[in-house]
């Protein structure tokens, strides 16, 4: 059961359900596929709005990792669209709101 206090947030994807979590393992592996150096850079990446489908297949491949499911980049690019992009999509941002955001507003944190 997601935590958001851990910054858990839920994903039904293909009628399964995943918590998304970025741990600090999910977070450097972000920086590595995203060629940032570092959390600062990486947020504003991510604030940009200008991601793509391999974008989102990273992001969501990470968080599920870190929620627990190892399932691979290809493995998650494989999952079914079944109620199209916007739920993933409004978990992926959720997920990132939480590990980015302090006291409510989505400025990045150090």
């Amino acid at each position: 059961m997601p935590n958001p206090h851990r910054g858990d947030v839920e994903a039904i994807i293909g009628g399964r359900r995943y918590t998304l979590r970025l741990t600090l393992g999910a977070l450097a592996e972000l920086e590595a596929a995203f060629a940032v150096e570092n959390l600062d850079a990486l947020g504003r990446r991510f604030a940009s709005g200008q991601l793509g489908a391999r974008d989102l297949v990273r992001l969501l491949g990470a968080g599920i990792r870190g929620g627990g499911t190892p399932l691979s980049d290809e493995e998650v690019a494989a999952l079914p669209l079944g109620d199209g992009l916007e739920p993933i999509a409004t978990a992926i941002a959720n997920m990132l709101e939480r590990c980015f955001s302090s006291g409510g507003d989505a400025s990045p944190r150090p």
